[in-house]
C-alpha cells in the first residue's frame, strides 16, 4: 500500500465517524470513567476525547504508530502529515536517479 491509499482510508475512515459515537462499556471501565468523572468534576464526553488524545500520542511517541503504518502502508506518520515519503523526496524512489555505485550493493 501505499501513501495515498492510506490518505483516503484515514479519510473513509474519519466520514464515518460520526461526532457522538456510542460504546458499550464493561463494567471495570464505568467504574473507571465514573471515578474520574466526579473526581475531575469532568464530563464524561470531554474525559473520552482526553483519552483519546493521550492514547494517540503515547502511540506515536513509542513508536507504535510508524511500525503499523510501515507494516501495512509503508509509510510513517511524519510521511503522512508531510505529504511525500521521504524516498520520493530525496528521489531514492526514482530507478533513474540509481548509479552503478548503487547497484552493487543490491542483491
Amino acid at each position: 500500500m501505499t501513501l495515498d491509499e492510506l490518505t483516503e482510508d484515514v479519510e473513509s475512515t474519519y466520514a464515518g465517524v460520526s461526532e457522538e459515537t456510542t460504546v458499550s462499556l464493561d463494567r471495570e471501565t464505568r467504574m473507571e470513567l465514573a471515578m474520574l468523572e466526579t473526581a475531575l468534576g469532568t464530563p464524561t464526553d470531554s474525559i473520552v476525547e482526553r483519552a483519546v488524545h493521550q492514547l494517540f500520542q503515547r502511540i506515536v511517541d513509542t513508536g507504535r504508530l510508524d511500525f503499523h503504518l510501515r507494516s501495512e502502508y509503508d509509510v510513517t506518520y511524519d510521511e503522512y502529515l508531510a505529504g511525500q515519503t521521504f524516498g520520493s523526496e530525496f528521489g531514492a524512489d526514482d530507478p533513474l536517479a540509481a548509479t552503478d555505485d548503487d547497484r552493487r550493493y543490491q542483491f
